[in-house]
């Protein structure tokens, strides 16, 4: 696997980003249901598994991911993700993606800007944003090159994202399938999504050796395993069964922090530890 393909976590960690009689009618963070809060995470990379002959010795790296905002400002995020794969004989490529993102509380805007440096020198910039109309979602990139596109009309930004899995999770519903927009690749590419949902986690199973194991405020927010299958939009025509192009594993909380995370690229998986949380007052709406 080139390094180029980055580890980069597409918004869902983590939002990365609800449905609940929202399947049908669209629930957003407006609503009120879903509150998201501000925080700044910190999460280091290491290798989980090797699948088949795949020529990866290690991975060793750490994201930064820095969410803030409210459903009447917007929300932001200022996410890094530095990685080192190793691929044995001493040979190691480092990728570090630098992207930062606002989306419009209603779902409806979504700006985004990324940078994308493969042992330091940069490959690929993406600058553009895009929002939703009653007939197609309308993309402007300026980055790479200046591009207007429209795209389907249902697609999901990453913050939107997050807040249904958390109301279709606090519903029962355990699986949501929608098309995803998050200006990654060149701007131009939507994934078919596949979240799974899994039965809510007891407090019991709360401490693990990680950055929220001890934290009071998190100590009775409920939380559900979550695993989100990113497809290429177009590989639905092909025959047979799809294979993601990646998948990512989390424990979601209800207010949209994750840990326990789990970066599954096919030929192998790396895993996230999340070693530090600052959770930030949340700014009330007027």
């Amino acid at each position: 696997m080139a390094l180029a393909h980055t580890f980069a976590l597409r918004g869902a960690v983590l939002a990365l980003t609800s449905i609940l009689a929202a399947l049908t009618t669209g629930v957003s963070a407006q609503d009120g249901r879903i509150a998201l809060v501000p925080h700044r995470a910190i999460y280091d990379l290491s290798l989980g598994e090797v699948r088949g002959n795949a020529q990866v010795a290690g991975v060793r790296g750490r994201i930064l991911y820095d969410f803030d905002g409210s459903a009447c400002q917007g929300y932001s995020l200022q996410f890094r993700q530095v990685s080192e794969l190793d691929t044995g004989e001493g040979k190691r490529s480092t990728s570090d993606l630098r992207s930062t993102t606002w989306e419009g509380g209603d779902a409806k805007t979504y700006k985004f800007a990324s940078e994308n440096f493969v042992n330091e020198k940069l490959v690929d910039t993406v600058d553009g944003h895009a929002e939703h109309g009653q007939r197609a979602t309308a993309v402007d990139l300026a980055k790479p090159e200046h591009k207007v596109l429209d795209i389907d009309a249902s697609v999901v930004f990453p913050t939107e994202h997050m807040v249904r899995v958390i109301a279709a999770a606090r519903a029962g519903t355990t699986i949501l399938d929608f098309p995803v927009y998050d200006g990654s690749e060149t701007g131009e590419k939507v994934y078919d999504t596949l979240t799974v949902i899994g039965q809510k986690l007891e407090s019991k199973d709360q401490k693990r050796p990680d950055a929220a194991a001890d934290e009071p405020k998190l100590a009775n927010v409920p939380r559900w395993p979550v695993t989100i299958s990113y497809f290429e939009k177009s590989g639905k025509a092909k025959a047979g069964e799809q294979t993601p192009d990646y998948a990512i594993g989390f424990e979601l909380y209800e207010n949209g922090i994750s840990r326990s995370l789990t970066l599954d690229y096919n030929d192998f998986i790396a895993v996230g530890k999340l070693t530090s949380l600052e959770i930030k007052d949340a700014k009330p709406c007027p």
